[in-house]
């Protein structure tokens, strides 16, 4: 092909890596047809090239029209008004180079005024498209400027250097989630580990034939597991906070000291091979958080006969019993200052501990203070410990873990995300010498609806969690997706961690303003494309593509359940007027269901 045909324009101005290319009168129409093939001329998002000897310089079209004018030729034409009339200029941004059939990332030499700026053409997309590795690559859509070319991102860095799915509400993106993590799974990879965190519970069908499903109130014959989320493995910060209530501090050193021996107590009877010195608090081992509240509920309530002997402590009224969550009851203190007495010891702490009764005996919480076969014995033994319940999760070595939280309770859903992560990270970073290690076999974590759990600002354990996943995951093998509606609502540090950004359409424009802050400089012009884009359609930038792209994904087969309903369909099927219907509605309100047993 005849490079006088590609030709459109001369670069006039060079200012890093912003090149100002003025158009040649000899282009008549911002249309050319080049081998039968029809190519528009300064389309936002296009590539054009600057041959340099052996080398091809690429850049992406960021402006075109009067806005690109260079700032040294305004004056000119603001003197002369009629200057501009037959004037055609656009901008572009340097972005990579081709040397022989090799493209890559980055430039290592610059254009001169007076080079020549040429269309892109199928065959030079080709070059930049279709060189990625095969195997350390995944296939997800097309490329926009050009259908017949496929698009595919570097698995290598789209999971080390961590990536966000931005896009409003429709733009599909759930849809860009399953068709990236389903391209994983055509891999066939056997031992990829994927970890989905799921609010919402929209992907149990879109990978229902390769995805080990935990849920609470879990259907086994739809081959679902229950989820578990020991007490006994959070932090203890966390556990009080599920409790609700103020304790100062020194109850709250108190309570800390009386876990830490019961924690003590549970490690020498399960023959555990930790030093006592070594246990804190925040040690994931098991302990009887029943007995515990049964102790220090009784220790308030008792009374004396006389002051400050214990010795002397009164009869049982009723006798109370751990494990049902019922308080002993003694001989009532007297009103008028005489025996029995009260315990003058107490240290009144007994609205906190009905605040933990009454949420320990909350069916909603089971699936914490009832973890099944996790759950500790009166000596805070358990039948399964903390290395099954990671192998329930990590092990699933090929497939997919889908972790459904649609059933916890919205007040703790932060607490529960953050806690779950932090057993995980913290479980592959002390296991990062081990084969099994993020090291050795790598984890991708993704959180789809990250804003709830990631607030900016916000001092919580799933903020704190991520952000360390975010700054120091990639040396550990540990690798995050973020995906969310709202960017703007993201905490900053964790989106500047993002290697790969992949922004589906959005109309906000403050989401907008906070995914402009995160990519490269010059290509932020781009931003503004966001709202135009098609459903299905982004823009990928960053790591785990070789030049920023306009992309339209592939349609998934299996929709994920959040897809909007089809409101005409569905309203023309006759309803079901009966109280039966309703009665089951409300019979599964009522049980925390979706579906009957």
């Amino acid at each position: 092909m005849s490079s006088k045909q590609t030709v459109i324009g001369e670069i006039v101005s060079v200012n890093g890596n912003i090149i100002s290319v003025h158009l040649l009168n000899t282009v008549k129409s911002n249309m050319l047809i080049i081998d039968g093939i029809v190519y528009r001329i300064g389309q936002i998002g296009s590539f054009l090239k600057i041959p340099l000897g052996y080398a091809n310089l690429f850049g992406i079209v960021t402006q075109t029209g009067a806005a690109a004018i260079p700032e040294s030729y305004r004056e000119m034409f603001e003197n002369d008004p009629n200057a501009i009339q037959n004037q055609q200029w656009l901008s572009m941004v340097l972005v990579g180079e081709q040397q022989g059939n090799k493209f890559s990332r980055g430039v290592s030499q610059s254009p001169t005024t007076g080079d020549f700026a040429h269309l892109v053409t199928i065959k030079d997309l080709d070059i930049i498209y279709g060189k990625y590795n095969e195997y350390s690559s995944i296939d997800v859509g097309n490329i926009s400027i050009s259908e017949s070319l496929r698009a595919k991102i570097d698995l290598n860095k789209l999971v080390t250097r961590h990536s966000c799915v931005l896009g409003s509400t429709g733009s599909g993106k759930s849809n860009a989630v399953g068709v990236l993590l389903g391209a994983i799974e055509k891999k066939q990879f056997s031992g990829s580990r994927i970890l989905l965190i799921d609010p919402h519970g929209e992907y149990n069908s879109v990978f229902k034939n390769n995805s080990t499903v935990f849920k609470i109130h879990a259907n086994e014959l739809m081959g679902e597991k229950e989820l578990y989320i020991p007490f006994w493995a959070l932090p203890y910060n966390e556990l009080l906070s599920i409790f609700g209530g103020t304790l100062n501090d020194t109850n709250r050193e108190y309570i800390r000291s009386k876990i830490v021996e019961a924690k003590i107590s549970s490690a020498n009877k399960m023959n555990l091979n930790i030093e006592k010195e070594f246990i804190s608090v925040d040690s994931p081992i098991p302990f009887n958080i029943k007995q515990l509240w049964f102790e220090l509920d009784d220790f308030e309530r008792q009374t004396f006969r006389e002051r400050a002997k214990p010795e002397t402590k009164t009869n049982l009224k009723v006798e109370g019993n751990a494990e049902e969550l019922i308080s002993n009851e003694y001989e009532p203190a007297s009103a008028g200052g005489g025996a029995p007495f009260l315990n003058n010891q107490a240290k009144y702490i007994l609205g906190f501990l009905d605040n933990m009764r009454l949420k320990m005996k909350d069916s909603r919480y089971s699936f914490l203070f009832s973890p099944g076969e996790y759950t500790p014995n009166k000596e805070g033994v358990v039948e399964k410990s903390l290395e099954e319940l990671l192998l329930q999760w990590l092990g699933n070595a090929g497939k997919i873990t889908i972790l459904d939280f649609s059933d916890i309770p919205s007040e703790i859903m932060v607490s529960t995300a953050g806690t779950l992560l932090n057993i995980i990270y913290e479980a592959l970073f002390w296991g990062q010498n081990l084969s099994i290690g993020g090291k050795e076999q790598p984890v991708l974590i993704v959180l789809e609806e990250a804003h709830n759990y990631l607030k900016a600002g916000e001092n919580s354990i799933a903020s704190r969690t991520v952000q360390k996943v975010a700054k120091e995951g990639r040396k550990y093998g540990v690798g995050l997706m973020l995906v969310t509606q709202r960017p703007s609502e993201l905490d900053e540090t964790v989106m500047s961690q993002c290697g790969t950004i992949i922004a589906l359409r959005m109309n906000n424009n403050k989401d907008r303003s906070h995914v402009r802050g995160a990519i490269q400089d010059e290509l932020q012009t781009m931003i503004d494309l966001l709202p135009s884009l098609r459903t299905g359609e982004a823009i990928i930038s960053g790591e785990a593509v070789k030049i920023p792209s306009r992309v339209q994904f592939y349609k998934l087969g299996n929709a994920p359940k959040g897809s909007d309903p089809d409101v005409t369909e569905c309203w023309k099927k006759e309803p079901d007027m009966s109280v039966s219907a309703y009665q089951k509605l409300v019979t599964l309100w009522q049980n925390q269901r979706f579906k009957e047993d």
